[in-house]
């Protein structure tokens, strides 16, 4: 009787098997996983509160910690991807009437100071040149004029290739009375970051770039002073699933029995476990070397097929995802086409301020090898040969 009130046939789509296609994903994210983390992720299911569970988070925070190089018991994993701890950490930090200062120098600044006035904060950018990793003197003097209660800054912006400098920064913010808060979602792993050392108040990090694993857990710690500001607040924060001090329960960062909060994804954590697993593996030093090498690799490539770095500055270059200016005669969007199409490889064009502007090659994790940067470049010289457009 009930099929009678069926007026919709299943999706023929649905009916046939999953087909994914194989590719090497040198675009800025996410990356390939590697056999190990997928054996991971597809482990049976265990309950979000089964103590075998717990015990992963546990072994989850202490890999975060290592990661970040800090002992900050606020550490723990939102169940989101990086968009997901940015907002999760603004919104914890600040209420109405609070002003953040953003440094945009790219993409994820842009987002920060979106998110900021969404929330209601009083978002102020320190505009930065795309390319550049130098900190402009207005954007330090904007630390006076506005008096915010947070500096945000992305370490690795991954739509202009840019390494930001944080030496001396944090120390900085706190002599003016502001927390500091750093995006290194696409540099965790890749390039060297100390956050006890460097005063970095809130950091947060991504499972899809260096860590290997699919998209959907989001690393991130909290110092002290952030936590006391946090317990500080005048009202709850706007978001009761970002709830920091729900989510510092369920995580045990408090001292206090755990309780349910939200169902967790419980195999990404697994997946999440296992590359904080293989980065504790090759440790960090070696990590952040591998990346400096293929990526120095890759850039003299580059050089070699007539093609400009899009940031000049060899220490100011992010070591996971490179930019080159898209040559003169070319359409970014046919090279990217090219390169999938006759090579199964990702690679991606600019993003934000860079849109048009650059082609964007990720090395990052398992997939920073000389093997695929030796890939990439035969890949793309042979995109050069057959892509370019003829004048009128």
């Amino acid at each position: 009787m009930a099929t009678s009130l069926l007026r919709f046939p299943p999706p023929q789509g649905l009916l046939r098997p999953l087909a994914v296609p194989e590719r090497l994903l040198l675009g800025p994210g996410p990356s390939n996983v590697p056999p190990r983390i997928l054996a991971a992720g597809g482990q049976q299911l265990l309950g979000h509160m089964h103590p075998e569970v717990l015990q992963v988070m546990d072994e989850i925070k202490a890999g975060i910690q290592y990661a970040f190089q800090t002992q900050n018991p606020l550490t723990l994993a939102i169940s989101g991807t990086g968009h997901c701890a940015m907002e999760a950490a603004l919104l914890n930090l600040l209420e109405h009437g609070d002003t953040v200062l953003v440094a945009v120098n790219g993409m994820w600044g842009q987002r920060a100071a979106d998110i900021a006035r969404r929330l209601g904060m009083l978002g102020t950018p320190g505009q930065h040149h795309p390319g550049d990793g130098h900190l402009p003197l207005c954007f330090m003097q904007g630390l006076v004029r506005h008096k915010p209660s947070v500096l945000f800054i992305t370490h690795g912006e991954s739509s202009t290739g840019v390494l930001q400098p944080l030496e001396g920064l944090g120390k900085l913010c706190h002599w003016h009375g502001c927390l500091l808060l750093v995006d290194a979602v696409a540099s965790l792993g890749g390039a060297p970051i100390f956050m006890d050392q460097q005063e970095i108040d809130v950091l947060y990090s991504g499972s899809q770039k260096v860590l290997n694993a699919p998209p959907g857990s989001a690393p991130i710690s909290f110092s002290k002073q952030a936590r006391e500001k946090m317990l500080r607040r005048k009202t709850k924060p706007p978001s009761f699933y970002l709830d920091m001090g729900w989510l510092a329960n369920y995580w045990g960062c408090d001292g206090e029995p755990r309780r349910y909060h939200h169902t967790a994804p419980i195999n990404s954590f697994f997946s999440l476990r296992e590359g904080l697993a293989m980065l504790a593996e090759l440790g960090l030093e070696s990590s952040w070397e591998r990346h400096r090498a293929n990526c120095a690799q890759l850039c003299k490539g580059l050089r070699d097929l007539g093609l400009e770095l899009f940031v000049k500055e060899e220490k100011a270059r992010l070591p996971t995802i490179t930019t080159v200016r898209v040559p003169e005669g070319y359409d970014w969007k046919d090279i990217v086409a090219f390169l999938m199409d006759n090579h199964a490889i990702e690679i991606t064009g600019g993003l934000g301020p860079s849109v048009g502007k650059v082609l964007r090659i990720g090395l990052m994790g398992c997939n920073s090898t000389s093997g695929n940067v030796d890939r990439v470049l035969r890949a793309l010289r042979d995109a050069l040969r057959c892509c370019r457009r003829s004048r009128l």
